[in-house]
């Protein structure tokens, strides 16, 4: 999908109607406009069509090609509120227009009308120049309704009733309202952006002739590059050399400074704050931290939420109806009755005015890009604004065990032979059979041998096979040994009883025979257990864990986090036919996430409502499957991002609520002569600038109840 920047764009009406527009022409898959990101994603075989029917629609926009794997954030804000041309020529409106209210009536005694209406266009036209422009383009595309055609509309309507001054006021007040509203989106979308002000955009490179300084796009894995301290961090790679504390917070959330020293990992975006660091590059830029974020953020405005693209139909529809309701106020009751149809015209133009769907248009994809500013800034990456709808109604979540719930760190805890073996001949089978392989429980093994008894004789070991999701067999010397869980045992018919005991198990026989098992210890993460009850005080009614793990273990995590249900001794593809359980058992009571870490759970996160992922440790395969992703390990996050979508949500329905409310009143008092068309247009655009400041208190919202504890 093709990426743009879009200029000249300050109208979110208008961006509705470019989407929708788009959207018609054969050619064109799928087109979204970002009207909070001023990003248009576009995906069509022809882009030369793309741009050409965008100019057809509005033809003063224009289109930027967005170089892939950049950040949009300097462009974007260059692109930002500048009003002065718009104030100078509303401020001689203004001018006229007060010469106009003074000397009203001394024109009208002077029967000098011709003058006044030479005056009074002379305001108008300053004012409401480029709303005509509007009008006049929109009507010629064929689209009778938009905030603009109403606009001219009720003022011209005023106009042909003699009500001059308050044709040239609403429309100079129109246009002040339009540039405070713009001036607040722009502070919004400022406020939004910063979050993703962490991109580096310098790197000391290392050459012949020392360090010298580079764009980071340039910089290739191998390459040593310098950080000096408060530098941001370029590229993700390894410490070469150097000692400092590392600030993680543009990517994690986390203000808690970390210690790197030589054969530490770092990532692009963190900045480095004491010592002076040489790093070897591992990545490109274009694959780094801190691009893939941004990546993750911009594009989530692409995947819109239902309450969204409802808002963009309803408009659609909303304002052809209000101009019918509005020509039926107008020409019923005089034709009707004897009431006056200057009256009742004038009540219909009142409530064109305060009709436009501005305040709707624009609050909603503003509330829900703050959303996902402000759980990007917490760590938390949210893949798109329809993902907030399904965080904000999740009633079932499901976890992986090893690395979600505990820290997949595991050392031995108990050594157990049976049936004539020692502890010590135990643990020299265990070792050959896992000395292959780099699965974290088998390192466990070889590190508490080699700790023991120096390194193992690896000569002696052959054939080693895997058993999915089973052990490992191998030859060692002249004994066959099988390393595995229970299952294992069962399917080489091994004699053995059940044990009990709470960790993970690594039995181990040899020649056929049971020689024993070794218990291996994985911590249960310190925040796990607060992550559990902070969810279930936000309304998850059920909480149930999966893991490959035995059933003794996954009982004694279950109990000890209170869970409401626990799976054990699962294979990968065990997991997707427990989680459609799961599904068919809570589906009647809201939507179901999952969070994993492993390749093994990437199918089960593609499954869910919504799948997270633990970003920091999980496997590329979890991540890029994921909808959410969390740069931190912590289990805490699953219910901070819960609470910021609630939160998120709660502030959409609030703007819609309020503009509906607000327009409503001012609708009906229109309609039996209460209000005129200066409180109308006080209304509309008082709505608007409410509801785009509603939408930005999500940035400082979210969390805020959870995050104190960590």
């Amino acid at each position: 999908m093709e990426k743009f920047h879009v200029k000249n764009l300050d109208c979110a009406n208008c961006a509705a109607k470019i989407e929708r527009g788009l959207q018609k022409v054969d050619g064109i898959d799928d087109a979204v406009l970002d009207f909070a990101n001023l990003i248009l994603h576009v995906k069509a075989k022809d882009i030369d069509q793309v741009i050409e029917e965008v100019r057809r629609i509005e033809p003063n926009i224009k289109l930027v090609p967005q170089k892939q794997n950049t950040a949009s954030t300097d462009n974007t804000l260059k692109n930002d509120f500048h009003p002065v041309k718009e104030l100078s020529v509303l401020a001689a409106a203004a001018v006229i227009f007060l010469f106009l209210l003074i000397f009203e009536n001394r024109l009208h005694a002077f029967a000098v009308s011709g003058l006044e209406i030479g005056i009074v266009m002379v305001a108008y036209l300053l004012a409401g120049w480029n709303v005509i422009l509007g009008a006049f383009r929109t009507i010629r595309r064929g689209t009778f309704f938009d905030e603009n055609v109403l606009m001219v509309i009720a003022t011209a309507g005023a106009m042909a009733i003699h009500a001059y001054s308050e044709a040239v006021g609403v429309m100079i007040f129109y246009k002040v309202g339009e540039l405070l509203q713009n001036y607040a989106v722009s502070r919004s979308r400022r406020s939004i952006k910063a979050l993703l002000s962490a991109r580096p955009d310098k790197a000391l490179v290392k050459t012949d002739t020392g360090f010298h300084k580079t764009a980071p796009e340039s910089v290739k894995p191998g390459e040593i590059i310098m950080i000096k301290p408060g530098e941001k961090i370029p590229l993700d790679g390894e410490i070469q050399s150097g000692k400092s504390q590392l600030d993680s917070s543009a990517l994690t959330g986390e203000f808690v400074p970390v210690s790197a020293g030589p054969g530490s990992l770092v990532m692009a975006g963190q900045i480095n704050k004491t010592g002076v660091l040489t790093v070897r590059v591992t990545r490109l830029f274009k694959e780094s931290s801190i691009v893939r974020i941004m990546d993750l953020v911009e594009n989530a405005a692409a995947r819109k939420a239902r309450t969204e693209k409802f808002i963009t139909s309803f408009a659609k529809y909303y304002t052809p109806a209000v101009v019918l309701i509005a020509a039926c106020i107008a020409f019923l009751p005089p034709v009707l009755t004897d009431a006056s149809f200057k009256t009742w015209i004038y009540r219909a133009l009142v409530l064109l005015v305060i009709s436009c769907p501005c305040a709707l248009v624009i609050s909603i994809p503003l509330g829900y890009f703050g959303g996902i500013g402000r759980a990007s800034r917490r760590g938390i990456l949210v893949k798109g604004s329809n993902y907030i709808d399904t965080l904000a109604n999740v009633k079932t979540v499901v976890f992986d065990k090893t690395g979600t719930l505990t820290r997949g760190v595991f050392n031995v805890k108990e050594i157990v032979s049976l049936n004539g073996f020692s502890r010590e001949q135990l643990l020299e089978f265990a070792a050959a059979a896992e000395y292959q392989s780099n699965h974290p429980i088998a390192v466990s093994i070889t590190k508490a041998f080699s700790k023991q008894h120096g390194n193992l004789d690896a000569s002696k070991i052959f054939d080693h096979t895997e058993i999915a999701g089973n052990g490992v067999q191998v030859r060692y010397g002249h004994h066959t040994i099988f390393a595995g869980n229970d299952h294992m045992l069962h399917q080489n018919n091994i004699d053995h009883e059940q044990c009990s005991f709470d960790g993970t198990a690594v039995n181990v026989a040899v020649d056929g025979k049971l020689a024993g098992y070794i218990v291996i210890g994985d911590e249960i993460k310190e925040d796990a257990k607060e992550a559990v009850l902070s969810l279930k005080r936000q309304g998850v009614e059920h909480l149930a864990m999966l893991t490959g793990d035995n059933a003794c273990t996954a009982e004694a995590v279950s109990k000890q986090l209170d869970l409401d249900e626990y799976y054990a001794d699962l294979l990968p593809e065990d997991k997707v036919k427990i989680y459609e359980k799961i599904e068919n058992d809570h589906q009647n009571i809201g939507k179901i996430a999952f969070v994993g870490d492993g390749i093994n759970d990437a199918p089960v996160i593609a499954r869910a409502d919504v799948g997270i992922a633990m970003g920091a440790l999980g496997s590329d395969a979890a991540i890029e499957t994921a909808d959410v992703v969390l740069m931190t390990d912590s289990p805490l996050k699953i219910a901070e991002a819960v609470s910021i979508a609630k939160s998120t949500r709660s502030i959409v329905w609030q703007n819609i609520f309020l503009a509906f409310f607000i327009k409503g009143i001012f609708i009906t008092l229109g309609s039996f002569g209460l209000a005129t068309m200066w409180e109308a247009v006080f209304a509309d655009m008082g709505t608007a600038l409410l509801a785009v400041g509603n939408s930005t208190r999500i940035l400082g919202k979210g969390g805020s109840k959870i995050t104190h504890r960590m």
